[in-house]
């Protein structure tokens, strides 16, 4: 590596809202030649911005630290999720449909590997006698209390997926040899709960690293929510598609959503355009560019998120034309998406049968 490990650290810490054991993972990183952190996820209809650029943002990071990422694609989960209608054979498209727009968007893949569900637990039995040992570990309310990384709350109602769900998502970390669990905050109580009971089964524990999760278009509710309930609140949801930005979306779509956007005069919190801008946008662009006529202003251009921000705050830069523009620039990043399922006939045809589904929970 030509990067310190300090500097490999400050990279990483771009990417988590939270880290859980930094201390571990500054050991991790002075002595450890192959680092793995992997994510896992349902294949569930179509991608949003969060799933696709933010990720490939992330992910981008992880390598260029120097760690391996491990893409878990959760086929069996979304199985149990009851997703595509609880069809294993439409999930297992969407799953290569996503793994399609992660090598459009300028995911670099060369120190990334994705692993199957269904295929992986069925070469490795002993699987199973992992999930058995946690499950003696862990209390029915704890596990039901992470049921929230199914998009669920909780209820009596719930099918019994419910508890084996959580519980096989803390084995899937011990079995793809995962040093890191870098999930977004949603998924942190699940990723707690190996922490706490990986050291009673001679497991080494998971160092756990948060992304910020991404918030939907539309105005938040207002709520006394706080973390990872808050995070889960806010998230952009595929099941909200007005409020969501999807890989494939039209320029006209990208432009629709942004103008009905919510985004309140001179305020930073809970403003997902100013997320946007500051998550993705300001990743990928050196110079931010609004385009105004002279009457109100003229042309400004930001070279950092920072100076955008304060001159929001000042009211400097109307909610309107803060809209306009990152409408423009998140068109511009989707493009090479656009472009790439219109020329490859396999992806074009992958994203066609995705579209054509009803996605189901």
């Amino acid at each position: 590596m030509s990067l310190t490990t300090q500097e490999r650290l400050a990279l990483i810490k771009q990417v988590g809202e939270e880290i859980v054991g930094e201390e571990e993972l500054v050991e991790l990183l002075k002595t450890k030649k192959k680092i793995i952190a992997y994510d896992g996820f349902e294949p569930s209809g179509q991608i949003h911005i969060a799933q696709g650029l933010l990720r490939a943002i992330n992910v981008n990071k992880l390598t260029k630290a120097g760690i391996t990422f491990r893409f878990w694609v959760a086929d069996w989960f979304g199985l149990l999720n009851n997703k595509m209608g609880g069809d294993l054979d439409k999930i297992k498209t969407v799953g290569k449909y996503f793994i399609e727009v992660w090598k459009s968007c300028g995911m670099d893949l060369k120190n990334v590997e994705f692993v199957w569900t269904s295929d992986f637990i069925k070469e490795h039995p002993e699987y199973w006698e992992t999930v058995l040992k946690i499950s003696m570990n862990a209390t029915v309310q704890r596990v039901l209390r992470c049921g929230q990384i199914m998009g669920r709350e909780e209820s009596t109602n719930n099918p019994a997926s419910q508890i084996l769900y959580p519980i096989m998502q803390a084995a899937d970390i011990h079995h793809l040899e995962a040093d890191i669990a870098q999930l977004g905050m949603d998924q942190r109580k699940v990723n707690m709960l190996a922490r706490e009971i990986f050291p009673k089964l001679g497991f080494t524990k998971p160092i756990v690293i948060s992304h910020h999760m991404l918030m939907g278009l539309s105005q938040p509710p207002s709520t006394d929510k706080q973390g990872q309930d808050r995070a889960i609140e806010l998230k952009m949801s595929k099941s909200k598609p007005d409020t969501a930005i999807f890989m494939t979306d039209s320029i006209d779509d990208v432009n629709r959503k942004f103008k009905k956007a919510y985004c309140p005069e001179k305020e930073v919190a809970d403003n997902p355009i100013l997320e946007y801008c500051k998550y993705i946008i300001f990743e990928r662009i050196t110079m931010f560019t609004i385009e105004r006529p002279e009457k109100f202003g003229g042309n400004v251009t930001f070279k950092s998120y920072e100076e955008l921000e304060s001159a929001f705050i000042k009211g400097d830069v109307h909610p309107s034309d803060l809209k306009t523009a990152a409408a423009k620039y998140i068109n511009q990043l989707l493009q090479p998406t656009r472009d790439y399922f219109e020329k490859n006939k396999e992806a074009k045809k992958l994203k066609e049968l995705v579209e054509s589904w009803q996605v189901t929970r």
